[in-house]
């Protein structure tokens, strides 16, 4: 009589598409997406912004996670209103309210090419950093536009209609920055290769007093951990 011989079968980790800009926060949710074990592709959007120190910044963490990046072009300078696409000028100090800092509709178009590309992944994941820093200032970071958005695009795709869910995660939307650091600094993060200005040089250099500057080194401080950040 044969003895019988088992069979393993491995199954692959399911994939997922990591909206990464090159910040502090996107490379966060990038380690945390590693860490539960998903098959992860990193998208940047080259949308006109004022300098290309955080797509640069993009290419160096996620090549040091070793995840595979794809960089999508899209102008929003044809559009402007913000500072960041626009001839407007990048505010100092602290803001109240929504920022010229925001970008019109920034989040809803990137989890929009999020969705396409997933959908082409065969992914049913998306993960992003919005958070609790962000959605006090910027309308499309509110934890309501991300249920809202979710449930849109359980509806809006051939994946969707033919029986796949589609989760967008955000693990950093109750933390402060500095709970996220600290939980980066926990899964190894190298903060160095981050860039949040957004004024920063061409060498990625921070301006150190912008309201992202601001939030980033106030977020060191709080959670106890020494800034590596560049400043010029």
């Amino acid at each position: 009589m044969r003895a019988k011989i088992a069979v393993m079968t491995f199954k692959e980790n399911p994939k997922a598409v990591i909206l990464v800009s090159g910040g502090l926060d996107s490379v966060t949710a990038l380690a945390i997406a590693q860490d539960q074990g998903f098959d992860c592709h990193a998208l940047s959007v080259n949308y006109g912004q004022r300098h290309s120190s955080e797509l640069d910044a993009a290419k160096r963490v996620t090549e040091a996670a070793g995840v595979p990046l794809k960089v999508l072009p899209l102008d929003l300078r044809a559009i402007g209103g913000s500072a960041l696409t626009d001839e407007i000028d990048v505010p100092e100090g602290g803001t109240t309210g929504i920022p010229v800092t925001y970008v019109p509709a920034r989040n809803t178009i990137m989890l929009s090419l999020a969705l396409a590309y997933a959908e082409v992944l065969e992914a049913e994941d998306i993960f992003i950093g919005v958070n609790a820093v962000d959605y006090s200032g910027y309308p499309d970071c509110r934890p309501e536009f991300i249920e809202a958005y979710q449930q849109m695009a359980r509806l809006a795709t051939k994946a969707a209609v033919e029986g796949a869910g589609m989760t967008i995660h955000t693990p950093l939307i109750d933390l402060t920055k500095a709970e996220i650091i600290q939980a980066g600094a926990r899964l190894g993060v190298d903060y160095s290769l981050t860039v949040s200005c957004y004024q920063a040089d061409e060498e990625g250099r921070a301006c150190g007093v912008c309201d992202s500057c601001l939030i980033r080194k106030d977020g060191f401080a709080a959670a106890g951990i020494p800034d590596p950040t560049r400043y010029r």
